[in-house]
């Protein structure tokens, strides 16, 4: 977990108390504000999860053989049988 996961998490819990507040006191300005930090803090956690992703090693892909392949060694063995 980074940084900017951090920070977004916590961007976006403060927007939500802050948008909450703004709907308990009918005080749509606070309602505004607090949408807006919780936007940017999804959009901030969502880029450090991106990065995180982008940092981790990949893991080797299984080639599935192809049919022909599979074929050849069939009739290899019957050959050699």
């Amino acid at each position: 977990m980074n940084k900017d996961r951090v920070e977004g998490k916590v961007k976006d819990i403060a927007g939500r108390v802050e948008r909450q507040a703004g709907e308990w006191t009918n005080d749509p300005e606070k309602q505004v504000k607090g949408a807006a930090k919780q936007a940017e803090g999804k959009v901030q956690n969502a880029w450090g999860k991106a990065k995180d992703a982008a940092d981790r090693p990949k893991e080797p892909q299984s080639v599935p053989k192809e049919e022909n392949e599979e074929e050849e060694s069939v009739d290899r063995r019957r050959s050699n049988g």
